[in-house]
């Protein structure tokens, strides 16, 4: 009995709900997510090294005098044309939260707390963000597109709020 209440309750929030988004108000029933901003790039060199890899191993292999063509060389080079499809369209990213920043790197996701951050520098055209422990992170304009004008000003608002160094050069 207790179940079918639940999903009844569940049903009618979800009808309320989409009434309510159609009218512009605010939905009931939902908890409020944290806010996180996210700026996203785009990652454009390592899938054009990646092509520009497998077209030279292409050339070369394909240009030797004893090529017998072989299904192994069409997978291979098909692979590396779907990993560098996959590496253009998996954006890096940086999502700036309440108390952490999150960034993707080549391994996964990976977030950095503000006990963990040292500080933060910005330059034009570049962000840095200085860990206490391990390599800086640095989120380019110029490798990876990113809207750097606007990340730093999310950032030095991330930096007052913890009191954190914050750098312009």
């Amino acid at each position: 009995m207790s179940r079918t209440w639940e999903r009844k309750v569940r049903k009618n929030t979800n009808q309320i709900n989409k009434a309510r988004k159609k009218h512009g108000a605010s939905q009931i029933g939902t908890s409020a997510a944290p806010k996180v901003e996210r700026f996203k790039g785009r990652n454009y060199i390592f899938p054009i090294f990646l092509v520009l890899m497998i077209s030279m191993y292409t050339i070369l292999v394909t240009t030797a005098p004893d090529f017998e063509p072989t299904t192994m060389l069409w997978v291979t080079i098909g692979c590396y044309l779907f990993l560098a499809l996959i590496f253009l369209l998996r954006r890096p990213y940086l999502a700036v939260g309440k108390d952490y920043i999150q960034t993707r790197k080549l391994t996964g996701d990976k977030q950095l707390h503000v006990s963990n951050i040292k500080g933060i520098s910005v330059q034009k055209g570049a962000v840095v963000i200085m860990q206490q422990k391990g390599a800086n992170w640095v989120f380019s304009r110029l490798l990876n597109r990113y809207p750097t004008d606007e990340m730093s000003s999310r950032l030095q608002d991330f930096a007052k709020t913890h009191n954190l160094p914050f750098e312009t050069k």
